[in-house]
């Protein structure tokens, strides 16, 4: 009882750090999902063997691992009841985008399996990219309310995360509807989602 009462009070586990934590990697996580993505992109126009192991979904589900590191804190905190307002809802959105970002995850997986290489423009791509913008938009109102620590000074970077990040669902959005701008040179790299659609 004493161990646990100990590990409770330390100063990892202080509700102000793991705001911090909660905010930063749920900024990173998805900065890190989506280079990742870039990079699995570039070696599927190379022709590079897809696997569950390879080294670009290591770094993807890197960068999901933070999220949901995140999306755990934030729930030891409002178990605590320890947030409020903004911060409330905040977490609660870093939580969604991760619990999104896992079940498209394994939907891709399985995609993966069922069908091979996709493109762009996938049913588990487009949801993983909203569960980004959840996330990314929690971390947005955490550092926010926050704004009177040192965390304001990650606020800018956050703010053009989640900036990318919507721009990001709104050009897949405009490939749904106007899919054969896919199929032109400048999007050779996801080539591979012309025959998708």
């Amino acid at each position: 009882m004493k161990l646990i009462q100990i590990f409770s009070n330390s100063s990892f586990l202080k509700s102000s750090t793991l705001v911090s934590l909660v905010s930063i990697l749920a900024v990173i996580g998805p900065i890190v999902i989506v280079s990742a993505g870039f990079w699995d992109a570039i070696s599927h126009m190379f022709e590079e063997k897809e696997f569950f192991w390879s080294p670009s979904h290591m770094l993807v589900y890197t960068g999901v691992f933070m999220t949901t590191f995140a999306a755990g804190m934030g729930c030891l905190l409002l178990l605590r009841k320890s947030v409020h307002g903004s911060l409330k809802t905040g977490i609660k959105l870093v939580i969604a985008g991760s619990i999104i970002q896992m079940i498209s995850g394994f939907g891709d997986s399985l995609s993966h399996d069922l069908f091979g290489i996709d493109g762009l423009v996938s049913l588990s791509h487009q949801p993983l990219e909203f569960g980004l913008i959840l996330a990314s938009l929690g971390a947005v109102l955490i550092i926010k309310n926050r704004e009177h620590t040192k965390l304001k000074l990650f606020l800018p970077f956050s703010i053009m995360a989640f900036l990318f990040f919507v721009t990001w669902l709104l050009f897949n959005l405009v490939l749904t509807f106007g899919h054969t701008i896919q199929c032109i040179q400048i999007h050779v790299i996801f080539s591979s989602g012309c025959s998708i659609l």
